[in-house]
């Protein structure tokens, strides 16, 4: 076992005593999140911290109404700390059906699930960031050094560099996306440089735009982005890369017409490196190239300003 994949670990272990249940599941998704649960099953609904306090609440039901001896509720556990309780009782004061308490069962283990997912992205998040900082004393990056100067995402040799230290802390599973920009020199012939630069700006913006916080984006050729998706859910690079493509397609403009073609490769053995999943990954994208440029429409919309003044 590698040294940051230990120094990680103890990390994820200890480090589960500086946040609150809110900290990981967020006050507001979670108040909704229950007012829905809550309308479906007919209950009213508290969730606190492991100070008592309040996470959400829908109904009447308050932590002063509740016999904690009689009544301990369902405990919330991450990272084998306490980090909450979910009370529920029925609006019309029947008792629960064990199908309810089924139900609330596997809500709870939901939410613990959720909070431990979100609590490892932060940590490993704060880790790369500390790595990075301690491999280089004294010498902590300024945005300038660090962001592609056309559009504010990572440049390639910074974007690099956090591959290579995902890769050290031993994270899995990690998803690489490739991103190309559909005919981009077909910008460029007919709109000039101003043109095919604010074409890359806006399949930037979308690109942050769709990501969450801890994904890692970095603009490694003229019209080529690259995106690393720390310990990937399920599915999760898959939606990413649909909801670029349909706003790319969706986006409104005079003259551009941005598209995107991409592929997607994972990391799942810590013996591999990110880095040399990029050419797999390339083999995918040019393949969706492929299908993207013969989908009907496509030709019409790229060349749609050259219809509008003809």
């Amino acid at each position: 076992m590698g040294k940051e994949q230990t120094e990680l670990e103890q990390r994820i272990k200890t480090n589960i005593t500086n946040y609150t249940l809110s900290m990981l599941l967020g006050e507001k998704q979670t108040q909704m999140y229950f007012e829905s649960f809550a309308e479906i099953m007919k209950v009213d609904v508290l969730l606190v911290d492991r100070s008592g306090a309040e996470v959400a609440r829908v109904g009447s039901l308050a932590l002063s109404d509740i016999n904690t001896d009689m009544e301990p509720g369902r405990t919330l556990i991450v990272q084998g700390r306490t980090m909450g309780r979910l009370y529920a009782r029925k609006t019309s004061g029947d008792p629960l059906s064990m199908e309810e308490e089924n139900f609330l069962d596997a809500t709870k283990r939901l939410l613990e699930r959720m909070a431990g997912q979100i609590y490892f992205q932060k940590e490993t998040a704060l880790y790369i960031d500390w790595k990075e900082n301690s491999d280089n004393p004294g010498m902590k990056l300024h945005n300038v050094e660090k962001e592609d100067g056309l559009t504010g995402v990572f440049n390639k040799s910074y974007y690099e560099n956090r591959a290579k230290i995902i890769d050290r802390s031993g994270v899995l599973p990690v998803a690489l996306i490739f991103v190309n920009i559909n005919d981009w020199k077909y910008a460029n012939d007919h709109f000039g440089d101003d043109g095919s630069d604010r074409l890359i700006q806006i399949v930037a913006e979308i690109l942050k735009k769709e990501a969450k916080e801890e994904y890692v984006i970095g603009r490694v050729d003229g019209d080529v982005f690259q995106v690393l998706i720390p310990i990937a859910e399920d599915g999760e690079a898959e939606d990413y890369s649909a909801r670029v493509q349909a706003a790319c397609n969706a986006y409104e403009d005079e003259k551009l017409a941005p598209s995107v073609a991409i592929g997607i490769q994972y990391k799942t053995n810590v013996e591999e490196n990110l880095l040399d999943k990029v050419s797999d990954a390339e083999y995918e994208m040019f393949q969706n190239k492929f299908d993207v440029k013969n989908e009907p429409g496509y030709r019409e919309r790229l060349e749609k300003y050259e219809h509008n003044i003809s």
